[in-house]
């Protein structure tokens, strides 16, 4: 009888174990899917800082009356590297474009030349100046970058930068 004893000593002490590790387990799955909702959310909040600015932007070359130089090169004219590493409204860089506060976040317009027929759209018989707007969202540590192009008319493409 004495020797039965032990046995379930041991017994109980393994089960005791295996409940330890299966709450450990059970804990560590928990916080890494705290981790994940946060990440999500704070990748959520900034495309919509990003989407609010590029509005903003948007409405400012919209308005009556609205002028920019033209790039000077055709290096000027493509996309400003720099809205993937700045982290604040304001001038220089390779770019050149000049970043204005807005909104949680900040945004660039070059002004990339003219066209007589802005992405097929058939309105041929007038020349429109084309925009490249840039938005940056910043929340946390996530950035969105997202840009589009516009006409004194209107958008004519859009597209989120990864």
């Amino acid at each position: 009888m004495n020797a039965q004893r032990g046995v379930v000593l041991i017994v109980s002490l393994v089960f005791l174990l295996l409940l330890t590790l299966l709450a450990t387990s059970s804990m560590q799955n928990a916080t890494l899917q705290e981790k994940v909702a946060g990440s999500l959310s704070l990748r959520h909040d900034s495309f919509q800082r990003a989407e609010t600015v590029l509005r903003a932007a948007e409405a400012a070359v919209l308005e009556p009356g609205f002028a920019l130089p033209e790039c000077s090169t055709p290096t000027m004219c493509l996309p400003p590297m720099d809205a993937l590493t700045r982290t604040a409204a304001g001038s220089g860089g390779a770019s050149d474009v000049s970043w204005v506060s807005s909104h949680g976040g900040f945004y660039g317009i070059q002004h990339l030349g003219q066209t007589e027929d802005p992405a097929g759209a058939g309105e041929r018989g007038e020349f429109r100046r084309l925009y490249r707007v840039t938005a940056v969202g910043l929340q946390g540590s996530t950035r969105t970058v997202l840009e589009s192009i516009h006409t004194d008319r209107g958008r004519v493409m859009w597209r989120q930068r990864l």
